[in-house]
């Protein structure tokens, strides 16, 4: 049952510390200011002790992704746009299928502006060295067709860092290890796209050509040692057995089967997570068996802890039960397709029903572990943007508001803050995919996502919390992000200008600054009155209460436990932290979603010892019901932030 209804609010019953000073503020931009004026920070995420790296877990929900096609960025060294082939490169940039230019260089050139538009996790298209050759008239220019697993594209690279930057592990110091440097000075993370399921196609009778370093290891026409499926393309896309073992569009499968094969590419992968990669974005997980994902996942995250991973599992839905089962237990998480094409519906294309394809894609987040880091997106370069179908830029901000507020980690894809669209044969592939062209730090996107995305670092009920529809039609859709005493509430319009006689808010009585409009809004009673929302309209108001501090700050999630109205979670164990046992001093955590229930708790005598805890229920009128186990265990970091993710153990009366 769906607990507690909508319009409720929980409160903590712990009286929460303020959030801990730090003098390291999280900057986006001089005009960050708008922001700070009116959400405040909270603590910044300190380094754990190397002793305990094990026990860490990157958090990246505060974070907005900014997904970049390589080639189609910016051209920042003219000098090895050529590359190998020459043939493969079209200055004039008219031909689709070939290459335009852009290389790291480029991106590192552009970090300022990307910062300055509060981007802090830059995706960027597949790096590896690609085939050399056309298939079916096009290049390599999207990084999908690998040759070289452990070397980077050479027209990404200056010239003369092609061969070399395997070799260079100690000096790093190619464009590409610029780039890592440049970024986190910055405090950005990059996002390196991989992938595991296939290799290159066929080129004049030449397919599946892989080489370790240089060093050719692999032949799909000469597979002696069977590193490939060789099953023909998938004729039945209904057929799990033909999606997972064989070709798409011709592309070289791998055999997951072989162990020299698994190696290999764990080996390639964690090559590049040592020079830098703070996370990877994992293409077609859907053709690949969950067991192989379980177990490459394991192998990176025991060498990289800290690494945080999505998939792509194409058109992922919540209804889709083998989509959800490798969102919660593949050790990824996903883009998530299915609130992408309901975004799309509503707001691109004008379905009747609107923001209703919305909130009933949410309603089912309840079958996700992890719903809040799902991956969100309006389109992306394998589908036509969102201006291809819909150019009214107001409706885009709308858009963009919706995934830059809504539950999930938002991803934009490069240029929409531009309005860069090329609508030739509807938008389509190779037409989603144009060369970025201005700029300009002015437009009215590029402003909202510096701000919002501001809001999402500053407010955790933004980043962390449950989102609670407060008042819905095709038209119009309000809804509240709360965790703790912190909230955040939104209103957007994809009609005509409308005025709503009453909503609640969930926010303190006073007066609110709109982040997006800097328009003032007075609640009385927790209500909005007589709220105008203008044609195409977004109002943001955002609230942050007291925060959890302490030495380690644990963030608690669990899954699996079935609540009525009125019950409540909270986690109890040996240490003072926890009540000692006592489950009345027990922490008690915050309801999500049906599936989800999350704290923070501040760890200060307890960092850096072994704890012992569990999980129990409290029920008005009835005794605890507590897990039936007889205790987890954990090291608890000396400092900084880790996550725990938990599944209810059945319990058992006290």
């Amino acid at each position: 049952m769906t607990q507690p209804p909508a319009s409720s609010t929980i409160t903590d019953p712990h009286k929460l510390a303020p959030a801990q000073a730090t003098s390291e503020q999280y900057e986006v931009a001089d005009p960050q200011a708008e922001v700070e004026a009116i959400v405040e920070e909270p603590r910044s995420d300190t380094d754990v002790d190397l002793e305990f790296l094990y026990t860490r877990d990157i958090e990246f929900r505060q974070e907005t992704i900014y997904f970049l096609v390589v080639d189609r960025f910016y051209d920042g060294d003219p000098e090895n746009s050529e590359g190998p082939n020459p043939e493969l490169y079209d200055p004039d940039r008219q031909d689709w299928g070939k290459y335009w230019g852009g290389d790291l260089q480029g991106v590192i050139d552009k970090l300022d502006y990307l910062k300055n538009m509060g981007v802090t996790a830059i995706w960027l298209t597949p790096l590896f060295e690609q085939v050399e050759d056309l298939f079916c008239g096009n290049a390599a220019i999207h990084g999908y067709w690998t040759k070289d697993f452990k070397r980077i594209n050479p027209r990404f690279l200056a010239n003369g860092e092609e061969n070399s930057l395997n070799k260079t592990q100690d000096s790093r110091d190619t464009t590409f290890d610029r780039l890592i440097d440049e970024m986190h000075k910055r405090k950005m993370k990059l996002v390196l796209d991989i992938v595991c399921n296939h290799s290159n196609p066929d080129f004049s009778g030449v397919k599946g050509e892989l080489y370790d370093d240089g060093v050719k290891i692999a032949d799909f026409n000469n597979d002696e040692r069977h590193w490939y499926h060789h099953y023909g393309e998938v004729q039945n896309w209904e057929d799990d057995w033909q999606i997972q073992n064989c070709e798409l569009a011709g592309l070289a499968t791998f055999n997951e089967n072989n162990t020299e094969y698994r190696d290999y590419i764990k080996s390639a992968i964690k090559q590049w997570l040592d020079r830098g990669v703070d996370a990877l974005r994992v293409d077609t997980v859907k053709h690949m068996p969950i067991w192989f994902w379980q177990e490459f996942n394991a192998d990176i995250q025991a060498h990289r802890p800290d690494v945080f991973v999505f998939g792509e599992w194409i058109y992922s839905h919540p209804s889709d039960d083998r989509s959800v089962e490798f969102a919660n237990h593949s050790g990824m998480t996903i883009l998530d397709f299915g609130l992408c094409v309901a975004i799309r519906a509503a707001l691109a294309q004008g379905a009747e029903d609107g923001f209703y394809l919305i909130q009933n894609t949410l309603d089912q987040d309840h079958r996700y572990n992890g719903a809040t880091e799902l991956v969100t997106f309006i389109d992306n370069h394998d589908m036509p943007r969102f201006q291809s179908l819909n150019p009214d830029p107001e409706m885009l901000k709308v858009a963009m508001a919706l995934v830059m507020t809504t539950r999930g980690i938002p991803c934009i894809y490069y240029g929409t803050e531009q309005y860069l669209h090329n609508d030739t044969d509807g938008g389509n592939d190779p037409y989603n995919r144009p060369m970025m062209e201005r700029w300009d730090t002015d437009t009215e996107i590029y402003r909202m996502i510096r701000l919002l995305s501001g809001v999402r670092r500053l407010n955790p009920a933004v980043s962390m919390g449950g989102q609670w529809q407060k008042y819905i039609t095709p038209d119009v859709y309000c809804y509240v992000r709360t965790y703790g005493e912190c909230r955040c509430f939104v209103a957007l319009n994809r009609g005509e200008a409308t005025t709503i006689d009453e909503v609640e808010t969930d926010m303190p009585d006073g007066e609110h600054t709109c982040v997006v409009t800097h328009n003032k809004y007075e609640v009385k009673d927790g209500k909005l009155y007589n709220l105008q929302l203008d044609a195409r309209g977004v109002i943001v108001l955002s609230h942050v209460g007291e925060r959890a501090k302490g030495q380690t700050i644990v963030r608690v999630q669990l899954n699996g436990v079935q609540t009525q109205p009125g019950e409540r979670i909270v986690v109890t164990g040996d240490c003072p932290e926890l009540g000692n046992w006592d489950i009345a001093k027990a922490y008690p955590l915050e309801y999500i979603n049906p599936n989800t229930w999350f704290a923070e708790i501040p760890f200060n005598e307890s960092a850096g010892k072994l704890v012992s805890y569990k999980y129990a229920m409290w029920r008005e009128g009835q005794s605890p019901l507590r897990e039936n186990l007889v205790a987890r265990r954990w090291v608890i970091a000396s400092e900084g932030t880790v996550k725990w993710r938990d599944t209810w153990a059945p319990g058992r009366e006290s």
